[in-house]
């Protein structure tokens, strides 16, 4: 008897590859399976498309080919009210937010799992590369699973899932979770899927194709202002510290003899956008944050202080770090090495081995080596 054999599973399908496959794993693990595209953004693309209308008829593609119901549903007034106010609120504070992030802990594993209970399900699934598996005891939150690394290093998605209460992985299937992609894409071919050849998706999905400033710029109130080096020299004009992260090259105007420019810092209260020249400036790294917005998958921390390895952005290699519960709820990451372009906005993510742990919105970062060099030279 296969594993799914009487159970009953919600697919969020996409319209590309991993859904796809995804969908036909749970069949052939026995499940019954639905499949439901979730509409979360309306407008059309610079070549006046809809590419959501088109993701669609994939997924009607491959739903009819697998011989499974295919629905379809809208959380356009949600996503924007839970998902991107947030994102253009945090901009427009001078951070860098994740709305990747934000959709998964509010529209794929909060609506979406309501809507899985409607429909009577045991399971909901993604075609996320991520894995749970089953842990030695309950969790304090009711967690009966860890959440566990995508078996491809290139592809796993955990990161991106940090904010999704734990106890929900109760209730979630990954299928795709334990193959590299190069084989999820050979079985879509095997199986002469519809979306076998399809192109993954880049960007974010409000955005797509377009360029992200002139999209930011039609909904954060930006005002120019000064760029200054890191003795308070104007070196050029910004066209809003919003439109920069910490650790941006290009997009700035500059020029000149030397070494190319880079983000290092914002002043908010003085409008400035601070640069420096060379990507391995001391300005660029610093040894610790503080996170805030905890999420623990297990409910708490393994302990108030502990050593673990974190990624502040997606893709960065595990860094070995120092994890200290401040009282104030927040959490202090020191690492063994010094990071370069610590984002305020962005998640930090922690690990122990393949487990991954949870992880916290970063709200402050410790003075750079550049800063700390300098407060000794005076």
């Amino acid at each position: 008897m296969s594993s799914g054999q009487g159970k009953k599973v919600i697919l969020g399908m996409s319209g590309g590859v991993d859904s796809s496959v995804a969908a036909y794993l749970l069949k052939e693990q026995g499940y019954e399976v639905l499949g439901l595209f979730m509409k979360n953004w309306d407008e059309t693309d610079e070549n006046g498309d809809c590419p959501a209308s088109k993701d669609y008829e994939d997924v009607k593609k491959v739903c009819a080919q697998l011989d499974i119901p295919c629905y379809s549903i809208e959380f356009i007034e949600e996503y924007r009210d839970h998902v991107f106010s947030e994102f253009l609120q945090q901009y427009q504070a001078g951070y860098t937010p994740n709305p990747d992030v934000l959709c998964n802990r509010e529209i794929k594993f909060d609506l979406f799992l309501k809507k899985a209970i409607e429909f009577g399900c045991d399971y909901l699934a993604t075609g996320h590369y991520a894995q749970v598996r089953a842990r030695d005891h309950v969790a304090s939150n009711g967690a009966t699973v860890d959440l566990i690394r995508g078996s491809d290093s290139n592809k796993d998605q955990t990161y991106f899932l940090t904010a999704v209460k734990g106890e929900v992985f109760n209730r979630v299937l990954f299928p795709i979770g334990h193959l590299p992609k190069p084989e999820v894409r050979e079985i879509a071919r095997k199986m002469g899927l519809a979306t076998h050849a399809k192109k993954d998706s880049t960007g974010i999905c409000f955005i797509g194709e377009r360029k992200f400033k002139a999209f930011l710029n039609q909904y954060v109130q930006a005002k120019t202002g000064t760029i200054v080096d890191l003795q308070g020299n104007a070196v050029g004009t910004h066209d809003g510290v919003a439109f920069y992260t910490l650790g941006q090259r290009k997009g700035m105007r500059l020029g000149g003899e030397g070494e190319p420019w880079f983000v290092v810092g914002k002043d908010i209260p003085r409008n400035e956008l601070i640069v420096t020249r060379g990507g391995d400036h001391p300005a660029l790294y610093s040894p610790y944050l503080v996170a805030r917005d905890l999420n623990w998958f297990a409910g708490l921390p393994p302990a108030m202080k502990f050593d673990c390895t974190a990624k502040s952005r997606y893709r960065q290699e595990d860094q070995a770090c120092t994890v200290t519960v401040l009282q104030d709820g927040r959490t202090r990451v020191d690492f063994h090495e010094p990071q370069r372009a610590l984002t305020p906005g962005q998640y930090v993510v922690f690990y122990q081995g393949d487990v991954c742990l949870g992880g916290g919105v970063i709200d402050e970062v410790g003075p750079s080596l550049w800063e700390s060099r300098q407060a000794i030279t005076l």
